[in-house]
């Protein structure tokens, strides 16, 4: 299993960074609203560019750097392992605070870092796993 992380940032408006440990690098989206907590929730995602590990324990920046960027917050955090994995989708399963539970990431056609998250009915964890 590796680890994930969920950042509330501050920027110009609040969005939630998502990073995931995988590959060497955390990989990273942006989530403009709360990341789903509920089964059938549907969450736009950007995904941006990776991120040093590191990142991953940081829970907040520093001055300069919060003056720059705006607050940032660990919002959820834990384990998590991946079920399928394609350059078009992601099953996740998360063992966190909030994200707990399987979740699917699915890149939409009609942009390029555009994906949508979200979080699997019991139904859909069964075919998936079956």
């Amino acid at each position: 299993m590796d680890r994930f992380v969920v950042k509330a940032h501050w920027a110009s408006q609040l969005h939630y960074d998502l990073r995931l440990e995988m590959d060497g690098v955390a990989k990273s989206w942006a989530i403009p609203k709360e990341p789903p907590i509920e089964s059938g929730l549907r969450r736009l995602a950007i995904q941006v560019g990776d991120h040093s590990i590191q990142d991953l324990d940081v829970e907040d920046l520093s001055k300069e750097e919060r003056q720059r960027s705006g607050r940032v917050e660990t919002w959820d955090d834990g384990l998590y392992e991946i079920v399928e994995r394609s350059e078009e989708k992601y099953f996740l399963q998360f063992y966190g605070g909030k994200l707990r539970g399987l979740y699917g990431l699915f890149k939409m056609k009609w942009e390029k870092n555009t994906w949508l998250i979200m979080k699997a009915t019991l139904e859909e964890e069964d075919a998936i796993k079956s």
